[in-house]
Order: structure tokens, then sequence, then C-alpha cells
């Protein structure tokens, strides 16, 4: 096992921080969408962590091999599509329920191709979860938002899948900074189409960069650095608890509060993912996520 660096904070304080980056930076997003709206904020946050990425790791584009391009195209396309669809999300539900429905899209990887009849009961505890969100007499969660935020979910599982075929053939590092490059191509054109950029101030520069600090960055080093001192499967239960941390900075920043149905929802996602890391005969571990 390698030795920590002088710096580096212990593998699980430093994945904890990880995700209250993370759930902070979505706070952070959804306080620009009255300015820029949601693809304006995702253009932002996707284009500056991008830029940050690149410069960091300067991976060099010219010497990539064409099954390379192959992995990494797609690849970044899905991060893309996920943080655009799930900011979509974030405009119309509560950071804590955005986050429990986005879950779904790595909790049905790590089912995928399962009998058993152990992972039947995680699937029946998140199908309970998503029911009890829904918006059965008309009323709540708003069903467009709930639907964005499962497609972010289902983009998230696309991701993990091209993620581990990514890792065969490019380096951790350069894969997301190349990924984030693509992601910026993808998503951009909706930030332009919209219109909203054109009220950026520096102010509003100012904190797409904490934005794209905080929900990539930030996490990413973190979770890297405690992926090579953490078991994958102790890390992706730890990553379990994203629904109940995003229902908390949204109860907190955003003054959102869950009712005692949303929050047994978001405890029985948390469960399901959990019960599924523990029972599965092999963990998936994806950084990345919102």
């Amino acid at each position: 096992m390698p030795k920590p660096s002088r710096f580096s904070l212990p593998p699980v304080p430093a994945v904890l921080l990880a995700i209250i980056s993370v759930q902070g930076g979505a706070a952070i997003a959804k306080g620009l969408f009255p300015v820029v709206g949601a693809a304006g904020t995702a253009s932002l946050r996707i284009g500056l962590s991008a830029l940050m990425l690149l410069v960091a790791v300067r991976p060099r584009l010219g010497q990539l091999r064409a099954a390379q391009w192959r992995a990494v195209v797609p690849y970044g396309v899905a991060l893309g599509a996920m943080n655009f669809l799930f900011y979509c999300a974030l405009a119309r539900v509560p950071l804590g329920l955005g986050v429990t429905l986005e879950f779904v899209g790595p909790l049905l990887v790590a089912l995928a191709g399962s009998r058993r009849w152990l992972d039947v009961l995680w699937a029946v505890l998140a199908g309970a979860g998503i029911a009890l969100i829904a918006p059965w007499g008309g009323h709540g969660i708003d069903v467009v938002g709930m639907l964005f935020a499962l497609a972010a979910g289902g983009c998230w599982a696309v991701y993990i899948v091209l993620g581990g075929r990514v890792a065969e053939v490019l380096p951790g590092n350069t894969a997301v900074a190349v990924g984030m490059l693509f992601a910026t191509l993808a998503v951009l054109p909706f930030g332009v189409a919209s219109g909203q950029l054109r009220a950026l101030t520096p102010r509003l520069l100012a904190l797409g960069a904490a934005l794209a600090l905080l929900s990539s960055a930030l996490p990413f080093t973190l979770e890297m650095q405690a992926l090579k001192r953490l078991p994958t499967r102790t890390f992706s239960i730890l990553m379990s608890l994203e629904p109940a941390a995003a229902a908390l900075c949204g109860w907190f920043f955003l003054r959102e509060r869950l009712s005692p149905g949303q929050w047994l929802a978001v405890l029985l996602v948390m469960a399901a993912s959990a019960g599924a890391t523990l029972t599965a005969r092999k963990v998936l571990a994806a950084t990345g996520g919102e």
C-alpha cells in the first residue's frame, strides 16, 4: 500500500470532504440558475473544470491513438449529458431528491445481470424510495424535474460503463481531463443557445470558478487520493452517503425542507445502494458523479 504524502488527508475524511464539496458546489449552482439558467451554469461549470484539468494534467492530445479517441469521446459526452441533465433537474426539484433519483443509475449498474434474490431486495428498496418521491396525487415534486434526474442517473450508468473501458486505454487523470473537454463541447452549445451566458459578470465568473473547483477539481483530487489507500468496496459504501449529504446541504444552504416521506425515500435509496455494494461480486467505483 502506498504511503500517504505529507499533506494528504486520511482516506475516509477525504471521501467525506469530497462528498460535501460536490454538494456544496451543487448549492452554488442553484444560486446561479436565476441569472444564467441551468444550461449556462452547466456550461460554466464544465468549461472551467475542463480548463483547470487541462492546465493541471496537460494531456498530450496529439499522441492519443485512434482506440483511445474512440473510448474517451463518448465517455466525455456521457459526462457532459449527466451534468447538464442533473442541473436541469435541480432547477425544478430539491437538491436532496435530485441526487437521490440520480443515484438510481449507478445502483442499476451494480445490480445489472444479477440473478440473486438478495439483489431483488435492493431493487425493491430503491423502487420504494422512488415511489415515495413520485407525485401520485398530482402534487409535490415536479414530474419533469424528476424525469431529468432519472435521465441524469441513466447517463451516470453509461458514464460508469464507458469509464471502465476508458480506464483500460488511458491513465485516470488524462481520461478525465480529455473527457471533460468533450463534455464541454457537448454542453456549451446549449448554454450559448440559451442566451443567458451574456449576463456573465466578473462576480458570476468567480462563482463559476468556485463551482468548478468544488464540483470537479477538488473532489476528483480527494477521491483519487482516497482510492489509492481505501478498498473499492469501502469507498463505494461511503459514496452511498451522497443523497443524505445533498439533502442536508439543500437544507443548510438553500433552505430546502424535505417531508418525512421524502427523507424516508432518501434513506431507502441509500440503503439499497449500500446493500448492493456490500453484496456485489464486483464493485464498480466511479468518481465524477454530478
